[in-house]
């Protein structure tokens, strides 16, 4: 019989077995395709010694195809949990060394534990994705096991935060628990996404594509909107993982964590009241006014390649983490189209779940025109917007920089879809239309339309008008924009908002 000393042997051995993956030869060919091993990416997110492994000693149960001869240390995925700067979170990482990653029954199971651990406990998810896809041999198993990762899905979101970073392929049934997921990861010229792959599109359709054209980072980031960053590598990509983190609570019954940052939150920035331009149909970067306002000019842009007529992103005031939705007027003047309002309506609920405040700034002439809109159904997602500003019960401030027409000024949160503070720069343009067209349809005809546009542009492109039927609360210098948003935010921590009892909403999706 052995002795405990030999078990405690075994016991290593086996360890040492499972954590070895797929090999030496399939570990090194990892390395030399530009990725970390599932392993060395987990340690990377996590901070150092935090890692506590479960079910390292978990097989499969497949006989199909010879399977019952194939070794597969860990099942070809490593789960566990571990804290990120001193936090709590539950990770799992697919290693494409045993069996390229594939997801098998006993695969999806692990993935399951700690879905299902992280929602109990209240703590966000990272799942790692590097697979073939489903294990072909083990059939409806495999299916089934992406059936109850997606259900878990759906069940922890607005729960806790749910991250995926997709560092290698990940095709067919698998992208769909990213794409259920709040925020995606990719991993430039190493990981790629597609529901069919350039082979079954060549014999289908007869499309020639390559993988990386067809789903690689870029693909994702700027045309498809699919995911949220593209980073350059592993390493980065861990480390900017950890920074989104830091802006974000566990759970939806917490709170953001504070940090200090040494910014004064009353300091002013008289560079403001020089930023526009005199001519209101000229361009500036809205990020010179958010780096103005924000703790250390700081913040962390989500989805930066697509729709940049609108900028979505995380930052702080006076250490508190917030979520500002902005217009960009120096790309397509700032106009609302059907990506900019799929972006901010996503990115408005998450924050919402999260109990973020939302900062916006607004700058928009209105929604883009033309038949592609308008056939894309602009209304549909254009109304998106309007649905996720009035769902949202998170503090909710508003600053008008300039203009503010129609019915985007709706859907950039006035103070009828529920903005707390409405806050506007004395260069505020508030109105049903730009004033010279309206102008023109109000005066046509008339033989003093000159004179009396002139007069109708000096009275009503300016934001006196929504201040005098109390729209707007103040009108601010820009330079004091800053401490402005903070004494709003200080008045607003104590807001409580209900919302009649129902199932849910019906958002026009």
């Amino acid at each position: 019989m052995a002795t405990i000393q030999e078990k405690i042997q075994d016991l290593k051995a086996r360890q040492e077995k499972v954590k070895q993956g797929g090999g030496a030869k399939r570990i090194e060919k990892q390395h030399a395709n530009g990725k970390l091993t599932a392993r060395e990416r987990v340690e990377k997110l996590l901070d150092p010694g935090s890692f506590v492994e479960l079910d390292q000693f978990v097989r499969h149960r497949c006989t199909n195809f010879g399977m019952e001869k194939e070794e597969a240390p860990g099942e070809g995925v490593v789960t566990g949990y571990g804290t990120v700067e001193g936090r709590l979170v539950y990770v799992f990482a697919q290693d494409f060394t045993v069996i390229g990653g594939s997801l098998g029954e006993m695969h999806a199971a692990k993935i399951v534990k700690v879905q299902d651990l992280a929602l109990k406990m209240g703590a966000p998810l990272i799942g790692i994705n590097d697979s073939g896809g489903a294990r072909i041999q083990e059939a409806v198993d495999a299916l089934a096991g992406y059936g109850k990762i997606f259900y878990r899905n759906t069940m922890a979101s607005g729960v806790i935060p749910q991250i995926s970073v997709i560092m290698g392929p990940c095709a067919g049934g698998a992208v769909y628990s990213p794409a259920l997921t709040d925020f995606i990861y990719m991993v430039k010229n190493t990981s790629q996404m597609f529901i069919t792959g350039p082979q079954v599109i060549k014999s289908v359709t007869a499309e020639e594509v390559t993988a990386e054209a067809l789903g690689g980072a870029m693909t994702h980031n700027s045309t498809s909107g699919v995911a949220h960053f593209a980073v350059d590598n592993d390493d980065e990509c861990m480390k900017q993982v950890r920074y989104l983190l830091s802006f974000l609570p566990s759970n939806n019954m917490e709170e953001a964590p504070l940090a200090d940052t040494g910014d004064d939150p009353n300091r002013m920035d008289a560079g403001l009241n020089t930023l526009l331009p005199d001519n209101p149909n000229q361009p500036y970067n809205m990020k010179d006014v958010i780096k103005s306002i924000v703790d250390n000019g700081e913040f962390y842009e989500v989805q930066p390649h697509f729709a940049q007529n609108i900028i979505t992103c995380f930052a702080r005031f006076d250490g508190q983490p917030v979520g500002i939705i902005a217009n960009q007027p120096s790309v397509m003047a700032g106009c609302l189209d059907i990506n900019a309002s799929d972006k901010s309506s996503r990115f408005i609920r998450f924050c919402d779940a999260f109990n973020l405040p939302l900062i916006n700034l607004v700058d928009v002439p209105g929604f883009l025109p033309g038949t592609d809109q308008e056939y894309g159904g602009i209304i549909r997602h254009g109304a998106k917007m309007l649905y996720a500003y009035s769902e949202a019960t998170v503090p909710k401030i508003t600053v008008i920089t300039r203009k503010a027409y129609g019915g985007s000024y709706l859907a950039m949160c006035s103070q009828d879809l529920g903005a707390d503070q409405v806050l506007a720069w004395p260069s505020a343009e508030i109105a049903v239309m730009g004033p010279a067209g309206a102008a023109n349809i109000i005066f046509r005809g008339d033989p003093e339309a000159e004179a009396k546009t002139a007069k109708y542009v000096e009275e009503f492109a300016t934001p006196y008008k929504a201040a005098e039927r109390g729209f707007v609360d103040q009108i601010i210098e820009p330079s004091e924009t800053r401490p402005r948003i903070i004494t709003a935010l200080g008045m607003l921590a104590s807001k409580r908002e209900g919302r009649p009892a129902k199932k849910h909403g019906n958002i026009p999706l």
